[in-house]
């Protein structure tokens, strides 16, 4: 190819966006079809929080109940008159009213003591075992949702399934072998203007200029469907000033823009060890962060229902560890091991998941896990995505009886 063309396909495909939005282009081209996987033609949506650092499960859904969790925790204990009790043992943060609330009317589940055997307490390789979702091989060089990707690509498609919003690296979780997953930070990053299509004189036999051509006008379609569904929902969605709740919006209006896009991910803690790793003076830090996880769900939630979206949307917490039950001396915590992980949707069927894990029988000073984090994973990819999880985990783990599906 010579330079002037290989510069004009390059401008080309900047101009539409398609470096960031659709699988290798080289890819598309090369790999047969015929070999493609078939795809699930279902229209649900997964979005993915990330909780980074460590969020401490026993101040989220807090066990007032249990005299362990007072004696534990002189200074961190919260006052039992400001809690959202859900019943006589336990209760949502005072600042997770919009929790609260969810929970209340049947949009959000807990399941309790998430984890896996022999956790890790380092960040960087807990999170990457999360990520990878191999415990015994965090080596691995795909995530899990990357494989996910892998698995159901179809080469015939341009359409990316899955994106991440937000200014950090991209997380682990999305790194597939043959799929490229863009991140974005404002619809403006997934929009294009007219303009910069291939010359209407190029020859018709000429196959990567066509592709090209279809390439351009599917990505200016998209552009003005995304455009269309932003302008839809300024008027009517409710967010608070907060980067969680914006690039919530931005997955709600994607999501309304229909674009093909089945996984989002987004992250609060700022990624590396995060915010949410408080090893003093923990109290004001966790509450912020609390808050801000709570009205941001919450007002994405809210958006989703104003036009009978919610159902086809499931939204699911993680962080790479729980903390310590006993205070640290420094009014902080320890790295632990098991914590809750939050679902919200449409079609869950509520309440709590799993019983309250044991303040007495403790793993180092932490929480043992009850629920393999592989068998959350597993029931949103078989009965949620409708994606196999074995092809993904490499072996059957099973599903939780959690959604109305």
């Amino acid at each position: 190819m010579s330079s002037t063309r290989r510069d004009f396909l390059k401008a080309s495909l900047m101009g539409t966006g398609l470096l960031s939005l659709s699988p290798r282009v080289p890819g598309f081209l090369a790999r047969s079809v015929a070999g493609a996987a078939e795809r699930d033609r279902r229209d649900t949506i997964l979005v993915v929080v990330q909780l980074s650092g460590g969020n401490d499960g026993l101040n989220a859904l807090v066990p007032y109940g249990d005299d362990e969790y007072h004696r534990n925790r002189p200074t961190l204990a919260l006052p039992v008159k400001d809690l959202h009790k859900i019943n006589s043992y336990a209760g949502f943060h005072p600042r997770m009213k919009g929790f609260a609330r969810l929970f209340k009317n049947g949009h959000l589940s807990v399941i309790r003591a998430v984890g896996y055997p022999n956790s890790d307490r380092s960040h960087e390789r807990a999170m990457r075992i999360w990520h990878t979702a191999a415990p015994e091989q965090p080596d691995r060089q795909t995530g899990w949702l990357g494989r996910t990707l892998d698995s159901t690509w179809d080469a015939r498609d341009t359409d990316a399934p899955a994106v991440f919003v937000g200014p950090i690296a991209q997380p682990f979780a999305l790194n597939a072998e043959g799929v490229i997953v863009p991140s974005v930070t404002s619809l403006e990053d997934v929009t294009i203007r007219q303009g910069g299509q291939p010359s209407k004189h190029a020859s018709s036999q000429d196959d990567l200029l066509c592709f090209v051509r279809c390439c351009t006008s599917r990505a200016l379609a998209t552009s003005q469907r995304i455009e269309a569904a932003a302008g839809a929902s300024t008027d009517t969605a409710e967010y608070p000033s907060l980067r969680l709740a914006e690039h919530l919006h931005i997955a709600a209006q994607l999501i309304r823009a229909d674009v093909g896009i089945r996984i989002f991910f987004v992250e609060i803690g700022g990624g590396g060890i995060g915010g949410f790793d408080n090893h003093a003076n923990q109290l004001g830090n966790h509450c912020a962060l609390l808050g801000q996880l709570s009205q941001s769900v919450a007002a994405f939630v809210d958006d989703l229902k104003r036009d009978n979206t919610l159902n086809r949307v499931l939204l699911m917490t993680f962080s790479e560890f729980g903390r310590t039950l006993k205070e640290n001396g420094r009014r902080g915590t320890g790295h632990g091991a098991a914590a809750p992980i939050f679902l919200a949707g449409g079609r869950l069927k509520g309440g709590l998941i799993g019983s309250p894990p044991s303040l007495t029988d403790l793993d180092n000073g932490a929480l043992k896990f009850k629920i393999d984090f592989r068998r959350v994973y597993a029931t949103v990819l078989d009965q949620w995505l409708g994606f196999d999880s074995r092809v993904v985990l490499g072996e059957r783990f099973e599903s939780l009886g959690i959604l109305h599906v």
